[in-house]
């Protein structure tokens, strides 16, 4: 199985064999509970501390006082600890040393990323997923590593319209949405749908494109699922460079 590279002017300058990895068996429940897995072990801890209400020392007179037998500060009626008293402990807030991170198989991570890269190679996925590339457009999408050579997002944008992908970067740009909640005041107003994703060794070259919506790039080697695939859902539309495509391989 071939496919085709693109040159700058988005014209094809000749084909290289497909790696295997892009003709893996398809297992979506094992992709999608790998980017669960994931997106759950970005969570932060929080709560209050683990000594919040248990600092002072509570001592209880025992029965026949006349009082109920609780611990209270010594030389004081005042009741300490219990959830129930004023200063004491809280009973079911959330707990700061709770493990958040969910752990996931080696073997089914590999799958799922092999899962995700098959997926996107296959335009028929890419398609249902939403995206809108030209019809005649041959995946996997492989291009020329003269596009380290972008400096300019000018000339990022003329590449992007030459190989036929622009139309998707204007429907990241038009469905962009105020976030609605909170989370407006907290540095993340808006809300833009994931668009092409650009593999390649050397991210650090590719800064004209971080400024597009909805674009991501990504090293070869730390290409993750949530890249791959956005929400858990397969068949992003995704760039590789001519050396990052034969580098593709599974440690």
């Amino acid at each position: 199985m071939k496919t085709s590279v693109y040159s700058i002017e988005g014209k094809i300058e000749h084909e290289v064999e497909v790696p295997q990895i892009f003709q893996s068996e398809l297992r979506e429940d094992i992709m999608q509970k790998a980017f669960r897995a994931i997106s759950l072990s970005y969570r932060k801890p929080y709560g209050s501390s683990p000594e919040a209400g248990s600092r002072r020392v509570g001592h209880t007179s025992g029965p026949g006082m006349g009082i109920a037998r609780m611990p209270r500060v010594s030389g004081s009626s005042r009741a300490v600890l219990l959830g129930s008293t004023r200063g004491g402990r809280s009973p079911h807030s959330p707990r700061a040393e709770k493990i958040l991170k969910l752990k996931i198989n080696k073997k089914e991570k590999e799958i799922a990323w092999k899962t995700a890269l098959t997926m996107a190679a296959s335009a028929d996925f890419v398609k249902k997923r939403g995206h809108l590339f030209s019809e005649e457009l041959t995946f996997p999408v492989v291009v020329n590593d003269g596009i380290n050579n972008i400096k300019k997002t000018r000339d990022a944008r003329n590449f992007l319209q030459s190989l036929g992908v622009w139309e998707d970067v204007e429907r990241a740009k038009e469905k962009t949405k105020i976030r609605a909640g909170r989370g407006t005041m907290r540095n993340r107003t808006y809300r833009t749908p994931k668009s092409i994703l650009i593999v390649t060794d050397v991210p650090t070259e590719l800064k004209a494109f971080k400024s597009l919506p909805g674009v991501d790039i990504s090293h070869t080697k730390n290409v993750s699922i949530s890249k791959l695939a956005p929400g858990g859902k397969g068949g992003r539309l995704i760039l590789f460079t001519e050396s990052s495509f034969k580098n593709l391989e599974v440690e």
